[in-house]
């Protein structure tokens, strides 16, 4: 047949490809584990993710094969990326901040072969070991450390197996449809579940969530990923990065606000990404240090919602517009993503950042609906609130492992999230269905209470919870952490809500801590607090 169009396979092997190809003198900076920043280029990548490609062919590990990574946003985690996955194995990154149970789990789970670890999370791997059935091989993730093999019998050296083999010419040729990428959610209940993605998958969801209006991450730009790259890949961002040859900065392990901010200083990095809590600390860091972030003009902020208080604050200090998106590992994660349309330029200030509060609209790839109890799909009047529903090019089918599919019986994801939408897809998280407060039937939005909180000059940070009520069924209950050197009261905390809620959603009580118990992705761990505060209404009755 004539007139026909010549077929790649989509495939991430062509995107370590193109950067090395196109962009090989553009520089990657690493921050190391023992904090020294080495710098390499996406050449150098490309040839050692080349060369451990060879190595695990050398060492016998099968095709397939799922090989574990526990490690921070550095150099050699990029080179695995793209060394196990375009070279037809499946990059398994695993989160170290998960229990040592829900570890093995996975790790028996996954049935991974091999397994990559920073020094760092050695002593960690040491533990664990006895009780890892799959895993073969053990690697160090640097130089060859006398002290490290006698924590672990049989250990490999990362920068050996680079030595001691050439790069492999080219990538295997490998089905888009085979599985490249295995992640698995938090588990905050229940075993954690693992979502793989195909190499077909993650370059729809790097085409498509790099539009102008997606990430918008041009050559030119400066990328640093603070999300973890074992937090769904970045969220796609090295993928992206390497598809358009932009520079890279990976922290390592220093996520305290002063070493991030003296990093997009000396770096100057124009676009970063990472979940609330992380931007937190950099608000307070620019604030103690008196740091301009000059180079930096955007975040992507995703994880869980970001107060308005902080848009305002990064905008108008410092000239930084923080994006706000919605995404899970389900979604790959790019599910939405706030960016404004044409006919919003005329709208007044306050009323675009009214706009900019909400998580955006899908891009292209993915449709959004919300539904009621009963599966009918509901009006996108921005007001109507329902149940969250996705499907597209990137959202997950099955679960690894799992024979039953994960949808609707019309095909659609269930994301467990309580949202509206309007006519043009912008989407609020109102809250998650497990976390929305019922009081005497009517709905109260703990996001919307935490938003308020967090805004008050004299707190930090914020969760609000449903603790019972014996008349109510369930009363909302604040638990705030106060800034650094302020002391307020209940009083004031509460009285900050007149006006801005209805006076039966006002807190019944705030109650103020010191810390609020982060999970595995930075979100708080609002069962924990339902645990720990969830009676204190009938303790006081």
């Amino acid at each position: 047949m004539f007139g026909t169009m010549m077929y790649q396979a989509l495939t991430t092997g062509s995107l370590i490809d193109h950067a090395e190809k196109y962009h090989a003198g553009t520089e990657i900076v690493s921050v190391e584990t023992d904090g020294q920043i080495t710098r390499s280029n996406w050449g150098e990548v490309g040839v050692n993710a080349r060369r451990m490609k060879a190595a695990l062919d050398k060492l016998g590990v099968s095709d397939g094969a799922r090989c574990a990574t526990i490690a921070w946003n550095n150099r050699r985690h990029l080179e695995l990326y793209f060394g196990i996955g375009s070279g037809g194995r499946v990059v398994h990154t695993i989160n170290p901040r998960l229990t040592p149970e829900q570890m093995i789990y996975i790790f028996n789970h996954a049935g991974d072969e091999v397994l990559f670890v920073d020094r760092t999370f050695l002593p960690i791997v040491a533990k664990l070991g006895e009780h890892l059935k799959t895993v073969k091989h053990y690697v160090l993730m640097g130089p060859r450390d006398e002290e490290a093999a006698a924590m672990v019998e049989g250990l490999l050296f990362y920068d050996e197996m680079l030595a001691e083999n050439d790069p492999v010419p080219e990538w295997p040729d490998v089905d888009e449809n085979s599985p490249v990428v295995l992640c698995y959610t938090s588990g905050t209940t229940g075993n954690p579940k693992g979502v793989q993605y195909s190499h077909r998958s993650l370059i729809l969801h790097t085409i498509g969530g790099n539009q102008p209006d997606g990430m918008s991450i041009a050559a030119r730009d400066v990328v640093m990923p603070v999300v973890p790259m074992f937090h769904v890949n970045a969220w796609g961002s090295t993928y992206i990065a390497a598809g358009v040859g932009s520079k890279l900065v990976l922290p390592g392990p220093n996520l305290d606000g002063e070493s991030l901010v003296r990093l997009i200083d000396s770096e100057k990095v124009t676009i970063s990404l990472g979940v609330p809590t992380i931007w937190m600390g950099l608000l307070a860091a620019l604030k103690s240090t008196g740091i301009k972030p000059d180079s930096m003009k955007r975040t992507v902020v995703g994880g869980s919602a970001l107060p308005p208080s902080m848009i305002r604050d990064f905008r108008e200090k410092y000239g930084v517009e923080l994006i706000h998106a919605w995404g899970m590992t389900e979604t790959s994660p790019l599910g939405t993503l706030n960016q404004m349309l044409e006919k919003h330029s005329g709208l007044s200030e306050s009323e675009k950042f009214k706009l900019r509060e909400g998580q955006g609209r899908p891009p292209w790839g993915v449709d959004v609906r919300i539904v009621d109890a009963e599966g009918n799909e509901l009006p996108r009047d921005g007001k109507t609130q329902g149940e969250l529903q996705v499907r597209g090019h990137w959202i997950v089918e099955s679960y690894f492992g799992q024979e039953n599919h994960a949808l609707t019986d019309d095909g659609w994801f269930d994301t467990g999230d309580v949202a509206t939408l309007d006519s043009d897809g912008y989407l609020v998280i109102r809250d998650r269905s497990k976390d929305i407060i019922k009081s005497g039937g009517e709905w109260i939005s703990t996001v919307e209470l935490e938003n308020i909180a967090i805004a008050h000059p004299k707190i930090a940070n914020a969760a609000a919870i449903a603790a019972y009520h014996p008349k109510w069924d369930e009363r909302p209950v604040v638990i705030a952490v106060p800034d650094e050197g302020e002391t307020p009261t209940e009083e004031e905390i509460i009285a900050s809500y007149d006006g801005k809620v209805a006076s039966w959603q006002v807190p019944d009580k705030v109650i103020f801590v010191d810390e609020l118990p982060i999970g595995a992705t930075g979100k708080v761990l609002k069962n924990k607090l339902r645990e720990t505060y969830g009676d204190v209404l009938t303790k006081e009755a």
